[in-house]
């Protein structure tokens, strides 16, 4: 099986001459597009959305003009202070200080030192392309040993495009870190832009997760009730009243780098959208599964009157992670690395009756940008272009001996290109880039568009447990095409299963998830499949157990229904918490006394948490295995159902086990705070092998 790719993949089909048709395929798309709904209304569509884009430098300000719309930014700062379109002078939030409007931000810190938030102020400005077709400018700042200990040691280049025809606009930045610089740690990064709150009130972020939103007053100490932390708000007195009662919380609206490509906000009067698509991952941290933050509702507090509705691009950020997501860099490690470009696209409804096509409008100018990645107009060296990279295309298949004698294909498998690491090391990676696609349902994948660079290829497949990490560096050069042919996955296992909880897809969402507390929903997630999003669900765990623990038992229980989608902690009478035990029961028709089986815990997510593992004992003063502390996912708190995947392999030798019936225990004891405790993906019990199970099974090869 072990053979070369014997069919011509449709992979490289971004040759010169493809890309030019598809470039300007998409060029008419948008000029009937800019020319319909998404042009301001006017007479004379046709001509203003052809018109050539015009640059205006002022004193104080700079204005890029292509008479769809028109941006301001400050001079040299960089910061976008208004955005003129359909007829409404500034979309931005105009009670805001210019400065808190529309802006590149970090969060970092020197070694050992407390955070330090930096919205990114320029102090140079050039315009790099000035002409009818295309306007870039650049806002930079420079760093030098002056400013140690005062901004972040990082040279850091934003960039702003417009395009004649476009009903929107593109940023990107370059941070650069050099050998001689000090070190430093970034917590994250981010482009954000704050709404005005009278406009905008309807958010999306999916087809499935979007609706009318609180206004940032809401959030006031005098309209809400902060819950178990500051990002969670009860809403008492909400401004519209279908509101009270609904917990309002920024962690809801997360998603996954995947799907994370368009989300934005709706005004109804005058119908426009506001929407930020993100063509690519490649520059994300985390790989395409790391959960990040999109649109939410911002606060208004005493000591600050600003009053906006979030909307942001999170580049780097250590959500669902933890520190370990966070980049640390060393005295004397170069770096550099280009953000973007993301678009910030526009749109307008003829037919003001319908406001919630601009949503599917929106998702089809993502298909466009997403086919165009890479763009080919940022003026930037350090962005590749894409015949400055390089392409990868193999087949992914599956050897598990105990499921099949064949290979089995690949199908749905997640395939990326990541720099080098250990097995599983793209979920933490934040300083570079990352490249994935998902194998056909015939296990073939092709990755395109790969930046040149030296790389390891990892994969995992839902289905199967475990990662898969080939250590041989893939160097990608410009123009290449590399086919690698048949790569094999074999799985951790050491022989046949006598039971499993769950499937292993990396999530805890396939476990029992309860109602909430009918005090605390938002109504967007009632009977909606991402109802882990609920807000105080580890509450609800006591409720469910409020003296005894879990109990599994194998043949009998029903993962969906019985296993509680997280072990947390129980709140005591007197305020404390205390740690939980859950069991695993199963019956042994036989045992092998000498003989070692093994336990398989996928976990999804962990958060300042243990586990201990003991077998038949529950009060053995040392477990048979123990993880130690691990995880810093907080994935409880904000909703996620998963963090960082973890595997764990436990060895039980078989004089633990007895005829009959048999008991796990699982134990978390870490009982500090309400979010500690533990995600699990999946748990499997493997039959030592023996020679009845020696045997290859027998399947069929499709």
């Amino acid at each position: 099986m072990r053979r070369s790719l014997r069919r011509i993949i449709d992979c490289f089909s971004n040759s010169d001459g493809n890309r030019t048709a598809r470039k300007q395929g998409i060029k008419k798309a948008d000029q009937d597009i800019h020319c319909g709904q998404h042009a301001p209304k006017n007479n004379n569509c046709h001509k203003m959305a052809f018109q050539g884009v015009r640059l205006h430098i002022h004193d104080r300000y700079v204005v890029m003009d292509n008479g769809i719309l028109q941006v301001t930014l400050s001079r040299p700062g960089g910061i976008v202070t208004g955005i003129r379109y359909g007829g409404i002078d500034n979309l931005l939030e105009v009670r805001n200080k210019e400065t808190n409007r529309g802006y590149w931000d970090l969060h970092w810190n020197e070694p050992g030192g407390k955070g330090i938030f930096d919205v990114i102020h320029g102090t140079s400005f050039r315009v790099i392309i000035e002409n009818e077709e295309q306007v870039e400018l650049s806002f930079s700042r420079m760093w030098d040993p002056s400013l140690e200990g005062k901004f972040v040691p990082l040279s850091i280049d934003k960039r702003f495009i417009m395009l004649r025809g476009s009903s929107g606009f593109y940023s990107y930045a370059i941070y650069e870190h050099l050998e001689e610089w000090p070190g430093f740690e970034i917590g994250e990064t981010r482009i954000a832009f704050k709404l005005r709150k009278d406009k905008f009130r309807y958010m999306a972020i999916a087809d499935n997760r979007q609706r009318y939103m609180p206004l940032p007053d809401d959030l006031s100490k005098e309209r809400c009730q902060t819950l178990d932390y500051p990002e969670a708000a009860l809403l008492v007195h909400p401004t519209d009243p279908q509101l009270q009662g609904e917990v309002d919380d920024k962690y809801q609206y997360s998603c996954e780098n995947k799907d994370l490509r368009v989300h934005g906000w709706i005004c109804f009067d005058p119908p426009i959208g506001f929407w930020q698509i993100t063509p690519s991952d490649e520059f994300r941290s985390g790989g395409p599964l790391k959960q990040n933050l999109s649109s939410h509702v911002g606060p208004t507090t005493l000591a600050v009157r600003d009053r906006f509705l979030w909307y942001w691009q999170m580049f780097l950020s250590a959500h669902y992670a933890g520190k370990y997501m966070m980049p640390h860099f060393k005295h004397g490690e170069p770096w550099k690395k280009v953000f973007g470009p993301v678009f910030i696209y526009l749109n307008s409804a003829a037919n003001r009756n319908d406001p919630f096509l601009l949503w599917e409008d929106a998702k089809m100018q993502m298909t466009i940008e997403v086919e165009s990645w890479p763009y080919n107009f940022p003026a930037s060296e350090d962005y590749q272009k894409s015949e400055q990279r390089g392409n990868l295309s193999g087949r992914f298949l599956v050897y598990d001996r105990y499921i099949c004698s064949e290979y089995i294909l690949g199908q749905g498998a997640y395939v990326g290109l990541a720099p080098p690491g250990d097995v599983g090391s793209w979920q933490m990676e934040s300083k570079n880039y990352q490249f994935w696609s998902r194998a056909d349902e015939n296990g073939f994948f092709c990755i395109k568009n790969i930046r040149t660079g030296d790389y390891n290829l990892y994969a995992w497949i839902p289905g199967f447990i475990g990662d898969y990490c080939n250590n041989v560096i893939i160097t990608i050069t410009s123009g290449c095409n590399i086919e690698i042919g048949d790569i094999v996955y074999e799985p951790p296992r050491d022989g046949p299963t006598l039971w499993e909880i769950g499937f292993p897809d990396r999530t805890a969402a396939k476990f029992y998830i309860p109602d909430p507390d009918p005090m605390h929903v938002n109504k967007l997630f009632i009977n909606h499949p991402d109802r882990f999003r609920q807000y105080g669900l580890w509450k609800r765990y006591a409720q469910l157990y409020p003296h005894e623990d879990l109990v599994y038992t194998v043949g009998v229980s029903d993962y969906r229904k019985d296993w509680f989608f997280a072990q947390v902690v129980r709140k005591k009478e007197d305020g404390t918490y205390q740690g939980t035990t859950w069991q695993i029961k199963f019956k042994l028709d036989n045992v092998d006394k000498r003989a070692t089986y093994k336990l398989r815990v996928a976990i999804a997510s962990a958060t300042l948490a243990e586990l201990q593992v003991r077998v038949n004992n529950p009060k053995s003063s040392r477990p048979l295995f123990s993880t130690g502390l691990i995880g810093r996912d907080n994935a409880i708190a904000r909703h996620g159902c998963h963090g960082i995947y973890v595997l764990y392999s436990v060895s039980i030798p078989g004089i633990q086990l007895v005829v009959g019936e048999n008991t796990i225990f699982l134990k978390q004891p870490r009982c500090t705070s309400p979010f500690q405790g533990i995600m699990y993906d999946y748990i499997r019990l493997e039959e030592p092998p023996a020679s009845e199970y020696s045997k290859e099974a027998s399947c069929s090869s499709e």
